[in-house]
């Protein structure tokens, strides 16, 4: 087994871990580490979605198994991410890429802010068990545009969305990680198309992060408190906007 390929596993799941512990997923910062330890960057992306998808597939499994994925609060949420992405990505070519990166990141700032710093008062001391529907609905509608307007997945959108509105942000977590998959394996088959995975890492990295996503969603749900995942995400948010700007 060569270095590139320990490497590639070891990496698929510390990340698909640390970043399963908020439901999001981790290629923004993935497919960066990937190129930088030697792969050509197109294979690194498409590892990187397979990887991210993956993860949150593993995460999502293990929330079904212990249902704790509400299923009727996420659906609103993922039929209108899923219907509004291409409309993102048909008019983000007609807006300089630059303008709407910076956008993104003044958001991921901004809501990272919000989840760390803000509480809100309605919710201020408990988390809504409603379900309605027109604000999911609202929120799949954003992230899914913004999703495809700027090429990125929408957990990173979708989380401050909803615990604004006052949702458990466990409960969040499990919604983000079941809409990541839809959005990073639609994305990675047009790779799989334009010929450019790495079909010798594929079994081995989407095997780390299946496990690294699964673990990662138990930890979260054992072991840390919902304000200590909201901060969690909150941070990871930032850092994700701090990730994009080194990309301008």
């Amino acid at each position: 087994m060569d270095s590139i390929l320990l490497l590639v596993i070891g990496v698929s799941f510390v990340l698909s871990f640390i970043f399963a512990l908020g439901g999001l997923g981790s290629a923004l910062v993935l497919i960066p580490t990937l190129s930088k330890i030697g792969l050509p960057f197109a294979e690194a992306r498409a590892l990187g979605l397979f990887v991210n998808g993956i993860s949150m597939v593993g995460a999502t499994v293990s929330n079904i198994k212990n249902k704790r994925l509400d299923f009727h609060l996420g659906i609103p949420i993922i039929l209108a991410s899923f219907i509004l992405a291409p409309v993102g990505a048909w008019i983000g070519h007609y807006i300089p890429a630059h303008n709407l990166l910076i956008i993104f990141i003044l958001f991921l700032f901004f809501s990272g802010a919000m989840m760390l710093f803000f509480k809100g008062s309605k919710y201020a001391d408990q988390y809504r068990e409603d379900r309605p529907v027109l604000g999911p609905l609202l929120t799949g509608i954003i992230a899914g545009f913004l999703s495809g307007l700027l090429g990125v997945g929408g957990g990173g959108i979708i989380s401050p969305l909803m615990i604004f509105q006052g949702f458990n942000p466990k409960k969040v977590a499990t919604i983000t990680a079941l809409s990541v998959p839809f959005s990073s394996l639609s994305a990675f088959v047009a790779y799989a198309f334009m010929g450019s995975v790495p079909w010798n890492l594929l079994i081995y990295a989407g095997v780390a992060a299946w496990i690294g996503g699964y673990l990662g969603t138990i930890v979260m749900h054992k072991k840390m408190q919902p304000k200590t995942v909201k901060k969690f995400l909150g941070v990871m948010i930032i850092l994700l906007g701090i990730r994009l700007i080194t990309t301008l």
